[in-house]
């Protein structure tokens, strides 16, 4: 088994350890965020933990009502613009706290009045040495170069930090459970990637909470299996992207109930008319009847809940596709741990 699959398996231990760390610390964190009567959250970050606030973004600005930016790193190391963020609140995002211009960003934050907070499985990085508070995730060395334990971990602390905001009751304790369960589905998943031995190219589309999905397990395609996979929310793809698929093309949907489901489902009934290879994550059997294939969770999870065990199937779906390639998904090649960009 590669030690990403391992990982991948890690998980539920690692979201409930971080939980039980990490409550108190993010409670109070919570409380002083309403003091500083912030009215805008800037995420950092870059590679996985990017995408992380991609559903970081949409989670904050439902349950918060806290407009969010992602921001762009280079407004700051290499254009040198000075902002007012006396009343942001900025958070960097990076598994290993060392990537330079997350930090820089972060650096350049602070001094110009923004509350900082870090994001990261490391307690001595640098990064936590720079912002004002750390929230760690629990997930001890990460040695696949391919982020899996360390990417769920940060979306439950955006989980968790929009619950100390909002007050809301979002169901961050039923999260280490529905990952347990999403990983019983590996047999099935093994079974369907055998389908995609000879796949070379994909889209991977998602919408809302699921947005950030597609961005990851596009970069997973593309780092463990060097897949050209190239990811859309499902509005997006019909701005033009449709134009790609003809027959047997591969598109694979994160769709789960809720709120993106109606144009999920018109989304596949276009794909089946142009006899386009699709394979759906869902618990939607609307969505299931439509797809290709597919790969159903349990119908009970809430769409706000969705995120992580959706994304299971999707981080071991890529694993056991570079092993079916012939790959080692722990060591892509080009590519290590820790890159530095500026």
């Amino acid at each position: 088994m590669s030690q990403m699959l391992n990982e991948i398996f890690e998980q539920p231990d690692v979201l409930e350890k971080t939980i039980a760390s990490e409550i108190k610390k993010i409670t109070r964190i919570g409380v002083a965020i309403k003091k500083r009567d912030i009215d805008l959250i800037i995420l950092v970050a870059r590679g996985s933990s990017d995408n992380a606030c991609h559903f970081g973004r949409y989670l904050l600005e439902i349950t918060c009502g806290i407009p969010v930016s992602l921001s762009a790193p280079s407004v700051h190391t290499l254009y040198k613009a000075k902002l007012d963020l006396r009343r942001a609140l900025v958070i960097g995002v990076s598994q290993s706290g060392e990537g330079v211009d997350v930090n820089e960003v972060i650096e350049k934050s602070k001094s110009s009045g923004a509350l900082t907070l870090a994001i990261t499985n490391h307690a001595r990085s640098s990064l936590s040495k720079i912002a004002n508070e750390t929230l760690l995730i629990h997930a001890g060395r990460e040695k696949s170069v391919a982020a899996t334990k360390t990417y769920t971990g940060q979306m439950l602390h955006f989980y968790l930090l929009a619950k100390a905001i909002s007050g809301k009751k979002i169901g961050v304790s039923k999260i280490p459970s529905l990952a347990f369960s999403a990983l019983k589905l590996r047999d099935e998943v093994a079974e369907i990637v055998e389908r995609y031995i000879f796949m070379e190219q994909c889209v991977v589309v998602g919408r809302g909470m699921n947005y950030g999905n597609a961005h990851e397990l596009a970069l997973k395609l593309m780092e463990t299996c060097y897949v050209v996979a190239e990811r859309f929310s499902s509005a997006d793809f019909f701005h033009g992207p449709l134009a790609v698929v003809e027959k047997r093309f591969p598109v694979i949907l994160f769709a789960p109930k809720g709120p993106t489901q109606k144009l999920n489902a018109q989304l596949l009934a276009k794909l089946r008319e142009l006899n386009a290879d699709s394979l759906s994550i869902t618990n939607d059997k609307t969505i299931q009847r439509l797809s290709g294939r597919s790969v159903f969770l349990n119908e009970n999870i809430e769409e706000i809940l969705s995120p992580i065990p959706f994304v299971i199937p999707a981080q071991m779906f890529a694993a056991l596709l570079a092993k079916q390639k012939g790959l080692n998904p722990d060591s892509p090649r080009s590519l290590s741990k820790i890159t530095s960009t500026h």
